[in-house]
């Protein structure tokens, strides 16, 4: 979620909203971040916590973990891991996806995050997700999250396509405010003034709209598609 949006909603309607994480296999709600929570001041951290999607809810246990299945320490990046008594035990007739979803002992949700030493959750974005681009990760939500922050973009998505140099490159597809005008070159001004040459989209192209689901979540697999189209990703 933007948090720049979620601001201007507080500021129009005050702190009446909350946030959550979950999965159907959790289910639904493991983290919560109450509307108290989302009563902010200027300072840095308290604009961080607008980030968060809160912290673990009763019976649930939550954890970052790495690829062999080490816990990692607060503020450290991995696979946000959970466990408890309402996580399903597995999937029906289908014990390998079972047993990838549930190695170590703890259901493996996919997704990227860390925990601060309070204990609030930040997911950075999903797995599948990452752009490696010349040996470095991107986290395409990072690279959204200053876009958003833009006062003419309505929406946008950041995916890696085919790069012969650098294996993917970083790309945002952008949906402008209505009335609103803007050009690639400011959109990549903006980006590397504040995340630097590496995370900077090297390309940006503007949209009508924004593929959705019914639900209004932006279909990014059928926007990177566009651009893999007959090749294989390899995340």
């Amino acid at each position: 979620m933007s948090v720049d949006k979620l601001r201007e909603a507080i500021d129009v309607f005050g702190p009446v909203m909350a946030q959550c994480f979950g999965q159907a296999e959790i289910p639904l709600m493991c983290t919560y971040l109450s509307p108290q929570e989302h009563l902010v001041g200027d300072d840095a951290s308290s604009l961080q916590r607008l980030a968060s999607a809160g912290r673990a809810t009763d019976g649930t246990s939550i954890a970052i973990m790495d690829d062999e299945g080490k816990f990692l320490h607060a503020t450290e990046r991995g696979e946000i891991v959970v466990r408890g008594a309402l996580v399903t035990p597995g999937y029906f007739k289908n014990p390998s996806a079972t047993n990838e979803a549930m190695m170590h002992g703890w259901r493996h949700t996919g997704d990227i995050g860390y925990l601060e030493d309070a204990g609030y959750l930040y997911i950075v974005d999903r797995k599948r997700d990452l752009i490696i681009s010349g040996g470095f990760n991107v986290y395409p939500g990072e690279v959204e999250q200053v876009l958003w922050s833009h006062p003419a973009v309505q929406d946008c998505t950041v995916i890696g396509v085919p790069d012969q140099d650098w294996g993917e490159a970083v790309k945002a597809v952008v949906e402008l405010r209505a009335e609103c005008n803007a050009t690639e070159a400011e959109m990549l001004a903006f980006c590397r003034d504040r995340l630097g040459s590496v995370k900077s989209p090297k390309t940006v192209e503007f949209w009508n709209e924004l593929p959705r689901s019914s639900v209004g979540k932006v279909l990014k697999r059928d926007i990177r598609a566009k651009f893999w189209a007959g090749r294989e990703r390899m995340v």
